[in-house]
Formats: structure tokens, sequence, C-alpha cells
């Protein structure tokens, strides 16, 4: 770990409360333990912390949080073992491929060409940053650097989202129905179907199942990309070729 100066707190437990021991002497023990176990590090500071009790790890969105039910504290941070892994990243890593795991790409609504670097893409036609994001699409496209969208909408977010994707999905040409209503089209009459409800219902029900809460939410190379971020998807479309197909 890369660190010049840190400043760490730690709580006594009830257990190490029952031994008897003073507060300082407990204090001291676990500091000597701090500086042993991350003798690279240098602490400024070092006391008891208003965390008390066991601390466990949660997955909230494909987010990793920690929870001391004792004090009641929800913790965000990145934990580290004494090699400088984080254990953190590893843990959300770990929920990523589960979230993978439950996603047939043969079922998604495919957009853009065959053979282009392809992303994982939750949306929403209601959602403004989903028609910001379309909107980059095209003028990547534009400029020789297309993408494949694998497409699963999102219709618990906004009104008018189901019906808006139903007629996506219910359009003879689904691919040119998307790109106009993310451009912002209002068509007189949204078109329905059978076939298209079901789908509609299927992405629901899988977006439910893997946690997505936010539109749009992307998945990269196995990573989760929460959010338009822009500066992020530059560099993945900016990656050398043969760089984008041994990630595929």
């Amino acid at each position: 770990m890369a660190m010049s100066a840190a400043v760490l707190s730690c709580a006594a437990t009830p257990s190490q409360a029952e031994t008897g021991r003073d507060t300082a002497t407990v204090v001291a023990g676990a500091q000597r333990a701090l500086h042993q176990t991350f003798a690279n590090l240098h602490f400024e500071d070092f006391g008891p912390s208003p965390i008390k009790g066991p601390v466990y790890q949660a997955n909230a969105g494909g987010r990793i949080l920690y929870f001391a039910p004792e004090s009641g504290n929800l913790i965000f941070a990145a934990v580290y073992d004494k090699d400088g892994v984080n254990l953190t990243a590893l843990a959300q890593d770990d929920a990523v491929r589960k979230r993978l795991a439950l996603i047939d790409p043969a079922k998604a609504l495919a957009i853009g060409p065959a053979g282009a670097p392809t992303v994982i893409e939750f949306t929403d036609p209601e959602c403004p940053y989903c028609r910001a994001l379309e909107k980059f699409w095209n003028a990547k496209a534009a400029e020789g650097k297309p993408v494949r969208q694998l497409v699963y909408f999102v219709s618990n977010i906004h009104q008018g989202s189901a019906a808006k994707s139903e007629h996506i999905l219910c359009s003879a040409d689904k691919e040119k129905a998307f790109h106009a209503l993310y451009a912002g089209a209002a068509p007189d009459k949204l078109l329905t179907c059978p076939e298209g409800h079901a789908k509609v219902a299927a992405d629901a029900a899988l977006t439910s199942q893997i946690g997505v809460s936010g539109t749009p939410t992307l998945i990269i190379d196995g990573k989760l990309v929460a959010g338009f971020q822009q500066g992020e998807l530059e560099q993945f479309l900016d990656r050398p070729k043969a760089a984008v197909r041994a990630q595929r």
C-alpha cells in the first residue's frame, strides 16, 4: 500500500473489557500489533473508534459495505490485508462475476454492429443520462469507434419507461426505433405486443435480481460502471483493438 501517513482507530470489544485490563493497556497492545503488521506505514494517531463489536460485510447494488450492528455504524471503506491486497475490491469483483452469470447475452436487444467492442447496458428511454450516453455512442460511431450494446430495459424508475421500451421491442426495426426514441421522438401511438410486454417484464425481473437500481448501468470487460462515466468510456474505446478483443 502506497501511504506515508494515516489516521486509524480501533475499538475495544466487550471481550477485551471482560479481561480486566485497563483501556490504555488494550490500546497500546493494539497499536503495537498495527505497527508490526503494517511496518511500512507511518501512523500519526491511534485510539478508540465509535465502532463497537463485530463488523459484517454486505453487498448493496454491487458496492461492498460494512456494518457494525452493535453501534449501528455503516462503513464505506476499503479493507486491505497485511500484503496490501484490497480485499474490498476483490469482493466487488466477485459480486460482478456473480451478476454476470445471471445474464444471458442472447436475450438482450443488440444495438450496433457485430464485431464491435461489446458492452452490456441497462437503460431507460425516459432517463436523461441514458439519452446522453446514446448521443455519446452515436458520436463515437461517427468517429469510426462503434460499440455493440446488449440492451436490457429498466422500467421501474420513470413513469412511461415500460411503454416506450415495449414500443421499441414491438417495432419492425427495433434498432431504428431505439435510436428514434432516445433522440427524443414522440410517436402518436406507442406499439404494444405480447412479445414486447413479456420482454419488458423479463428485463425487469433480471434487473431486480442483479440489483440494478440506477440508469445507465454498464458492464464493460466484466466491470460494473454506474452512470454515464464518459472518461472511462473514452479509455475503453481508445484501447488498441487487439486489447479490446482479448477482453471480450
